[in-house]
């Protein structure tokens, strides 16, 4: 498929690689000269200089024949005209990254409807729930919930004595009721998809599909205490923080916020409620830090501009006995470092918008019998989850998953079927309108036919 990026900084060039791994042809357009020689070089891409409204280069470029246009430039207004123009001149579908503030749901609404977008993208409010969402339920390193359903994809981590070490999935699973399914397993620098035979180890990183009304069961069977999330710190105040925020103050969490630009701190206590306390100073500094009670906080988020700054400072609040500790980076040559640092709730706007991306980029190709969804994914962009509608013409409803042949490295790990949630066994079979969550490691999967080994 071909495709147009529009500005390539730190989440362009996460799509761009992202896209061109999926095999796309993708066109990229930057105004830093420098920015596009790297591109050239870097990746299989044509690259142009310009800022993706001027008529002659996105001619050149062949926006009339482009499947989908994605502009991600550090201004919505740009992102905007440079939608616009492109679905005049004959774009398909056109993608903006809108993140102002003051643009809420409604108003993003009806600039979509004007505009003809095809979706609207706020990396820092997706980031910044991403982040909600695991602390809700902080136990958990990740929480993704899959559309429409009360299933979610969970990651926890088994502790050093874990009471589960040698104990086999289908001997815990002939142990426990809950309905639950241990679907990627990552030990060390291997993934695995587990049949029932697997037999954990204390250490494991385990990817899990489960109903979120008996989540907290799951955490006793694990042995994994839960955590209650009250007091929260966040370090550095910009527009995740903001987003964040807002989340934590309206469900009734305390909000500390430390930020070193007084500028920067007056502009928050404007913007964001009564309630959250405003520190000026520098989040860095240990001495402040224990001023300001981390010791007896209940989860410290570290989101300044820096991913090294946010890994030191995190691995500082991990030491101080910090029961949560969420690390934004999006460099994903440190991704190693935080992990090795064990650091293990880690959140990467960028990676979001790009898994975005490429689920879109997905569904608009063709998914012969199914949709997709959602896609998530797991184990450091090891495997995938993802969830499929199943249309009328897929050609297995019905069958049993018993007598499905599936590729290796392919699972069915759950099935929502109106108000219900399944964690299937070998007898249940998939109906139309099913919506069905695959995991998939090392495969690309375009529809619900792509997981059959024929």
């Amino acid at each position: 498929m071909k495709i147009i990026v529009v500005g390539c900084g730190k989440i362009g060039v996460t799509i761009v690689e992202s896209l061109t791994k999926e095999r796309h042809d993708v066109i990229a357009i930057d105004v830093n000269p420098e920015v596009v020689e790297t591109l050239r070089n870097t990746y299989d891409v044509i690259a142009f200089c310009g800022n993706g409204t001027e008529y002659s280069q996105l001619k050149e470029a062949g926006v009339e024949n482009t499947e989908l246009f994605i502009a991600v430039t550090g201004s919505d207004e740009l992102n905007m005209l440079c939608c616009f123009a492109a679905k005049r001149m004959g774009a398909k579908h056109t993608v903006a990254r809108i993140r102002d503030l003051e643009n809420n749901d409604e108003s993003l609404s009806f600039m979509k409807e004007q505009l003809d977008l095809s979706l609207a993208i706020n990396p820092e409010r997706m980031a910044a729930e991403a982040m909600y969402g695991i602390l809700k339920l902080p136990s958990a390193m990740k929480v993704e919930k899959f559309s429409g359903s009360r299933l979610e994809m969970i990651e926890l981590q088994l502790g050093k004595n874990s009471p589960l070490n040698g104990v086999s999935l289908m001997d815990l699973r002939k142990r426990h009721k809950e309905k639950f399914l241990i679907c990627t397993v990552e030990r060390g620098e291997e993934v695995y998809i587990p049949n029932g035979l697997f037999k954990l180890q204390s250490g494991d990183k385990l990817g899990i599909v489960i109903s979120d009304r008996v989540v907290l069961k799951l955490l006793n069977v694990l042995g994994i205490e839960n955590i209650q999330v009250k007091d929260v710190m966040i370090i550095g105040a910009g527009t995740v923080s903001n987003y964040l925020a807002k989340l934590l103050v309206a469900n009734r969490h305390n909000v500390k916020l430390i930020d070193h630009n007084p500028k920067v701190c007056e502009e928050v206590c404007e913007v964001l409620p009564d309630k959250i306390t405003v520190i000026c100073g520098n989040g860095m500094s240990q001495e402040l830090l224990r001023e300001e009670g981390i010791a007896n906080t209940d989860a410290f988020i570290s989101l300044t501009g820096r991913d090294e700054d946010n890994i030191l400072i995190s691995f500082y609040a991990s030491s101080q006995k910090v029961p949560k500790v969420i690390t934004k980076v999006n460099n994903e040559e440190l991704l190693g470092l935080a992990t090795n640092l064990g650091l293990s709730s880690i959140i990467s706007p960028r990676k979001i918008v790009a898994d975005v991306m490429v689920k879109y980029a997905r569904a608009l190709q063709n998914s012969m019998g199914s949709q997709i969804e959602t896609l998530y994914s797991l184990s450091n962009g090891r495997a995938e989850a993802l969830e499929f509608k199943v249309l009328p013409d897929f050609a297995y409803t019905g069958v049993p998953l018993k007598e499905m042949k599936l590729h290796d490295g392919v699972l069915i790990a759950g099935i929502s079927r109106g108000r219900t949630a399944i964690i299937p066994s070998g007898d249940d079979v998939i109906q139309p309108d099913d919506k069905v969550i695959i995991i998939a490691e090392g495969k690309r999967i375009l529809s619900l036919t792509d997981i059959i080994a024929r």
